[in-house]
């Protein structure tokens, strides 16, 4: 019955050895060491941590106290990591013996370290999509080209940037969950209609000229269909011919402004990829002393690991209008690079045709990510460096250590400095962790 009720069952006399054991955990029976525990005090089978709390399950029992469950660790065998047993106790008869009734939590164990890592998984995605989410915002509200995201299931607006809203005007209603086609005239609406039928068939769609209902603005439109949230959208942008109105833009001088202060980089460059606009953020990343020096330049000259690979942002940019995070690196011009996450966008209509790339150092979500992992890229890319002028044995070996001391550091953090729910994370023994702390000097161990 004791061995159908618990994991482990330990029988105790009155000096604390060990007399009998009822094993009914499959994991237990096959611990090699569980079976030695016979004739040893049952507080020198545990970890050194967990000594007090046996001393103090056997006082409670001799006191009979109500039991109360307490967490011990037994070392494992091996090497392998620390089994963790919950305990609680009880006095059996007047033979002064102790009943211990122990129940596994291995199994909660992996469960519960599952669960932190999976949401620290959703806390990297969720500060992703946020950043990408901003600088999207970003670009969309600053474009002075006028675009409109529309429900691509009823044709509703649901987005308008202030370009748009500047050349729709004044309208009966508001703009955002209008229809669509009711911003345009009759032939302009069948027009705006043939542009959705092409786009959601998946075609490529070619320019359509329609005229606004509200003041007869002639307009060209076009369009891109992407998907959102798992259901479709389309992409719309309105480019007044030169017969109409001109769209009110901010002051040259404010835009400026703006993107000068910016804290990520922000480029501007013409369709042959010329620099026409660069912020501080990315003369700083790109170790230029001015403006001048980036000014007329391709930016693929910074930008991107090789040629290859700029091409790829590129094409996907010219293919589907817009990249998001984007990873690839800047290199400086004395020699530095710095790993970054690209946005980039294509205006390849209206007075003055354009690309517009914002980055974003991966240095700044440290805080999110870890420094660790920081720290890990920059030394792996400096390692990438050594390649050809270092042997592949200590290339190899270098990177172990690297890879090694950072799960530690990463594993400390995670647990508080407890060192022996650090090694049970890591998978590691109590001693083999001792000496990776000595080995790269983390944490003091002269107390110990």
């Amino acid at each position: 019955m004791v061995s159908m009720a618990s994991d482990i069952a330990v029988v105790v006399d009155q000096n604390g050895v060990v007399r009998d054991l009822s094993i009914g955990s499959e994991t237990l029976s096959k611990s090699s060491e569980v079976g030695s525990w016979i004739g040893q005090r049952w507080v020198d089978t545990v970890t050194v941590e967990s000594r007090p709390k046996i001393e103090q399950l056997l006082k409670d029992a001799e006191r009979r106290m109500p039991p109360q469950w307490r967490q011990v660790n037994h070392p494992g065998n091996s090497g392998k990591a620390d089994l963790p047993v919950r305990y609680a106790t009880m006095m059996v008869g007047g033979s002064g013996r102790i009943m211990a009734f122990g129940r596994e939590l291995r199994s909660i164990s992996l469960l519960q370290q599952k669960l932190v890592e999976a949401q620290q998984a959703m806390e990297r995605e969720y500060a992703r999509v946020r950043f990408a989410e901003t600088r999207y915002r970003l670009l969309f509200q600053i474009s002075s080209e006028p675009v409109l995201i529309v429900d691509a299931s009823n044709l509703r607006i649901t987005e308008v940037n202030p370009a748009a809203q500047r050349l729709l005007g004044p309208v009966p209603k508001r703009i955002v969950g209008r229809a669509f086609p009711e911003l345009f005239d009759a032939a302009g609406a069948s027009g705006a209609q043939r542009l959705v039928d092409q786009l959601r068939s998946g075609s490529k769609s070619e320019p359509i000229t329609v005229k606004l209902h509200s003041d007869g603005t002639t307009v060209e439109l076009t369009g891109s269909l992407f998907r959102q949230d798992g259901s479709s959208h389309l992409l719309i942008r309105l480019s007044p011919d030169g017969s109409g109105a001109k769209i009110a833009s901010p002051r040259p001088r404010q835009l400026s402004n703006l993107l000068e202060k910016m804290p990520d980089a922000i480029v501007v460059t013409d369709l042959d990829r010329k620099i026409l606009i660069a912020n501080a953020a990315f003369l700083e990343i790109a170790q230029l002393a001015a403006p001048q020096q980036a000014m007329g330049e391709l930016v693929d000259r910074w930008l991107g690991r090789s040629t290859t690979e700029f091409n790829i942002l590129l094409n996907n940019m010219r293919e589907h209008g817009s990249v998001r995070s984007f990873p690839t690196v800047v290199r400086g011009e004395l020699g530095l690079f710095e790993d970054v996450e690209v946005s980039a966008v294509a205006v390849e209509h209206g007075e003055q045709p354009c690309f517009g790339f914002t980055m974003r150092p991966v240095a700044r979500r440290a805080a999110m990510d870890g420094q660790g992992t920081h720290d890990l890229v920059q030394s792996v890319n400096q390692l990438k460096g050594l390649v050809g002028q270092v042997p592949l044995k200590n290339l190899v070996r270098e990177t172990t250590d690297l890879i090694e001391r950072m799960c530690i550091e990463a594993a400390l953090q995670l647990v508080g400095d407890n060192r022996a729910s650090a090694a049970e994370m890591l998978g590691l023994s109590r001693q083999s962790l001792y000496v990776k702390l000595r080995r790269y000097g983390l944490g003091d161990l002269d107390t110990d």
